[in-house]
């Protein structure tokens, strides 16, 4: 790539970001107020809207990242537990100050930071976390690996997110924890769970696994909760391969989640309780600290995008952006996403339209094929000696009998989405181009029937 980023100071980040909702307002070219080009579809022999155009690459290098890493390698500290400056201690300072959090303890990926909350906060063996089924396996490994139950509540159909009815109506004598997952990069209503943890008395962890730097009045995901988890896999908004972090202010609890990750030895150097080996690398946070200078101004762009996008395809029948809530300011956007509805498109089913899209120039997919709820993951968990003994056969068969999501089943049919890491950095005439592709299939509907 080699282009160098400009970066952006604090005050100038969080005004390019913005409020979603407010950046799409004042957008203008919502579907009716522009004529689009109708014509034969690409899929059936016409001209498509792009051709011989590429996105952003992803995910993204330069040469500082290069010079991060190769620093890295000539230093020979290669483990953090080497020097107290290297690089996984750095990025924990810089990440915690970046999220406004008071503490960061980074991991080797966002299944292990959610499993070292997991265990810090003592939940195990009979407890139960309410969490999402529309979600990477990563959630309720974290839960499972600590012998704890995942109970799934199902989503509001809009938003993709846990619906907060749902969460409340799981809620037990066994419950001691919320995990709310931020799909797509954007926040769940955490207005609303953060009332209920309140009301039972619950501790709630935030998977912000896809959900780097967005924030819900005036907070950065993953500061709201106990504490915040993240990922920084390669697909994700900010990569290095694998790698996650924890985030959080109670230092009490934060330097529990030190302790856990490190194989149960506090930063005192004591082996103190029960823990796995979770400890970051040095070569994966110099990967991070290595494309520092641009991430913010990344986020902007991303946001900038989607708001384009979203204006776009406004009042445009059968394409519905997913649903904000309110007090969302920004988002990861590390997908875009929106519901299809078939009856609008002459009945042609989801499959169908993407062909169409694609051969448009544009390539948009599902995502999660089903939810967590229909995985064969629930028998051969519930049916293991130790799930047996911890829980009674009566709330196992309880278990069993309130797996049902409808509303989760309808958004793996439904949901669509353009995988944005890489693609949401591109110009404004590359969003132009995926409205215009989705508007003319849309206003050519009546030839799907031969796609």
């Amino acid at each position: 790539m080699g282009k160098k980023d400009s970066g952006l100071t604090r005050r100038g980040f969080i005004a390019a970001a913005g409020s979603v909702a407010a950046v799409g307002s004042q957008m203008t070219g919502a579907y009716g107020d522009i004529t689009r080009r109708a014509g034969k579809l690409a899929v059936l022999g016409g001209d498509p809207v792009r051709k011989n155009k590429h996105w952003p690459q992803w995910p993204f290098w330069d040469d500082k990242v290069v010079e991060s890493v190769t620093k890295t390698t000539q230093s020979r500290v290669w483990c953090r537990i080497q020097s107290p400056s290297g690089t996984v201690p750095t990025f924990e300072k810089k990440y915690a100050e970046m999220t406004g959090a008071g503490y960061c303890v980074a991991t080797g990926s966002g299944t292990q930071a959610l499993h070292t909350c997991v265990e810090a906060l003592g939940i195990g063996p009979g407890d139960e976390v309410i969490t999402s089924p529309y979600t990477d396996p990563g959630t309720i490994a974290a839960i499972l690996s600590a012998r704890a139950l995942p109970v799934m509540a199902d989503l509001d159909r809009a938003s993709y997110q846990l619906d907060p009815a749902e969460v409340e109506r799981r809620i037990n004598e066994n419950t001691r924890a919320i995990m709310p997952v931020h799909m797509m990069g954007q926040p769940c209503d955490m207005d609303r769970i953060m009332a209920i943890a309140r009301k039972h008395n619950l501790r709630v962890i935030e998977d912000a696994c896809q959900a780097h730097l967005a924030r819900h009045r005036g907070k950065v995901l993953g500061t709201i909760g106990d504490v915040g988890c993240f990922s920084f896999q390669s697909s994700k908004v900010i990569a290095c391969g694998e790698g996650g972090a924890v985030i959080g202010n109670d230092e009490k609890l934060m330097d529990m989640c030190y302790t856990v990750h490190n194989h149960g030895t506090s930063r005192r150097g004591r082996t103190e309780v029960i823990g796995p080996k979770y400890r970051m690398n040095e070569f994966e946070a110099a990967v991070l600290l290595g494309q520092w200078d641009g991430i913010e101004e990344r986020h902007a762009k991303r946001n900038e995008n989607a708001a384009h996008l979203t204006a776009g395809l406004k009042d445009l029948p059968g394409i519905i952006p997913q649903k904000l809530y309110p007090g969302t300011e920004c988002g990861s956007f590390y997908l875009y996403t929106m519901t299809y509805k078939k009856e609008h498109f002459n009945g042609a089913d989801r499959a169908t339209f993407i062909k169409a899209v694609a051969a448009e120039g544009v390539s948009l997919s599902p995502y999660i094929p089903r939810g967590l709820h229909r995985e064969p993951w629930i028998e051969n968990v519930l049916n293991t000696n130790v799930y047996k003994k911890m829980y009674t056969e009566a709330r196992l068969r309880q278990y069993r009998d309130e797996l049902a999501c409808p509303n989760c089943d309808a958004v793996c049919d439904e949901m669509l989405m353009l995988w944005a890491s890489g693609p949401l950095l591109g110009t404004k005439e590359d969003m132009d181009d995926v409205v215009d592709a989705i508007v003319k299939v849309y206003e050519n509907r009546d030839q799907l029937s031969k796609a």
